[in-house]
């Protein structure tokens, strides 16, 4: 149900992508708060400043404290850029890091009485119309809620992993983040080589046969590699995220199979199973690959560790391994 729910999301994104998220910081803001016991200085630099997400522009006036996170890649980022002692909650699905504050939360499903019940004073959300009422019922509550649906290109990831640096007031860690990951796609990029070059593939979502094109992020970290995607040409509504049928999938004959959808039993032995599929290339060579399925679906920080693994399959299909 996770990864159906996941898939359905993906393909409202690719029917109506949003805009790229920009920001645009305000003046230096600062507080101070005495007790009589203690007198705290607290200065947020940058504050208040105003982001752009898929919800339109949200303005945050000072640098947020208690953060709610309902989308497992915002909190993956989140964390990676030094927020996470900002995070005071993140939804049921929010596995990664190990500290995440796990709760019973839903980001499909969000109730406004649970989340205001962590006194947030930011919420990160995906796949959330702008319009909706967990949005509209932030809004009148006057919390800011950040809506970050999901990446549609590689330079989107960077582009959020800014939002959200600005967003928290942790920009200068946020840039380094992303600094670090191009340097690291470079590396593993570089010592492939051109091992990928006309090497064809099929990612597989799950045991349905939907699957993800050149045109999506997914798409894109193979393509980095020269790699072919076999459902580019089977992808006649443009949605990114096609259904392909066992047939077409066995007359493509790819070289490599990345199953993404281990969760619901699929491996080399089950594809086996499949009717016509037993006598596919890339299972009598052994070429079908188990990807985590949360690394492989999600748009944060861990693509470093997609790519790695993606890389190294190629790098066995070339040596005939």
């Amino acid at each position: 149900m996770r990864r159906i729910a996941l898939i359905l999301a993906l393909l409202a994104v690719a029917a109506c992508a949003g805009d790229a998220a920009t920001t645009t910081s305000g003046v230096e803001d600062a507080t101070t708060t005495t007790s009589d016991a203690t007198t705290t200085s607290i200065v947020t630099v940058g504050f208040p400043v105003t982001v752009s997400g898929d919800n339109g522009e949200v303005t945050i006036e000072r640098r947020p404290e208690a953060i709610v996170s309902l989308s497992p890649t915002a909190t993956e980022m989140l964390f990676a850029i030094g927020a996470g002692p900002q995070v005071v909650a993140v939804d049921d699905q929010s596995d990664y890091p190990e500290e995440v504050p796990i709760t019973d939360l839903s980001g499909f499903t969000p109730n406004l009485e649970a989340i205001l019940s962590y006194q947030p004073d930011l919420v990160v959300l995906s796949f959330v119309p702008a319009d909706s009422p967990i949005t509209e019922g932030l809004a009148t509550t006057g919390v800011p809620a950040l809506v970050l649906d999901g990446a549609v290109s590689i330079d989107e990831v960077y582009e959020q992993i800014h939002v959200l640096g600005e967003a928290t007031g942790d920009l200068d860690r946020a840039q380094e983040l992303s600094e670090e990951i191009r340097a690291e796609i470079a590396q593993i990029v570089a010592e492939t080589g051109a091992a990928g070059e006309g090497v064809t593939y099929y990612h597989e979502l799950d045991p349905f046969l939907f699957t993800a094109t050149s045109a999506t992020f997914i798409g894109q970290i193979y393509g980095l590699l020269g790699m072919v995607n076999i459902a580019d040409d089977a992808d006649a509504e443009g949605t990114g995220y096609p259904q392909l049928s066992a047939e077409y999938v066995v007359s493509e004959d790819p070289d490599l199979i990345f199953l993404a959808d281990a969760g619901f039993g699929e491996s080399a032995e089950t594809l086996a199973e499949r009717p016509g599929w037993e006598g596919m290339s890339a299972l009598e060579e052994g070429a079908v690959v188990l990807l985590d399925e949360d690394i492989s679906s999600r748009w944060g920080p861990r693509i470093v560790e997609f790519l790695r693994t993606v890389a190294q399959a190629v790098e066995m299909h070339a040596r005939g391994a």
